[in-house]
């Protein structure tokens, strides 16, 4: 016997429902049962910040969130961005500023940034730095990472190229 139950809630704009046990991740449901593959997991811990998701409009680990607790909730995905083929503005910094190598960490980076771009000044580098601390990089070094969203900060604030 399934102790499963329902869960409702929009994902990416769209309204859906699954079912999932009761000890279920969220992480794992988002990727196992809703096939959104981008939400990556890493360290299951909440420190490395790859399967970071925006749940009802702020940041979340997704590894640190029962999948029930997204019952009725709103829940972006890296995929909420764009396509290959249409890329958020936040995706088209990364990729002009080579802000990504292997590529395993950077869905987490971009759920991270979409939010901090609303909600955070970012006046300096090291801000960004700050801002960007939650999320571990192996690759990269960062620097590309602080460069591609320096582009995006100053888009935003209106400064000049």
């Amino acid at each position: 016997m399934t102790n499963e139950t329902n869960i409702t809630l929009t994902l990416n704009g769209e309204k859906v429902s699954a079912k999932a046990e009761p000890r279920m991740l969220a992480s794992d449901f988002i990727r196992d049962v809703l096939f959104m593959s981008g939400t990556h997991v890493g360290c299951e811990h909440g420190v490395c910040g790859a399967c970071t998701i925006r749940f009802n409009g702020k940041t979340a680990r997704s590894c640190l969130l029962f999948a029930a607790q997204l019952d009725g909730a709103n829940v972006e995905t890296v995929e909420s961005l764009g396509t290959a083929i249409d890329m958020h503005r936040i995706q088209k910094a990364f990729r002009k500023h080579h802000a990504l190598q292997c590529g395993f960490c950077t869905p987490g980076f971009l759920m991270t940034v979409s939010e901090i771009l609303e909600t955070l000044p970012l006046s300096t580098d090291d801000e960004i730095r700050d801002a960007l601390s939650g999320n571990l990089c192996r690759c990269t070094g960062y620097e590309h990472i602080v460069r591609a969203v320096r582009e995006l900060v100053d888009e935003r604030d209106g400064v000049p190229a």
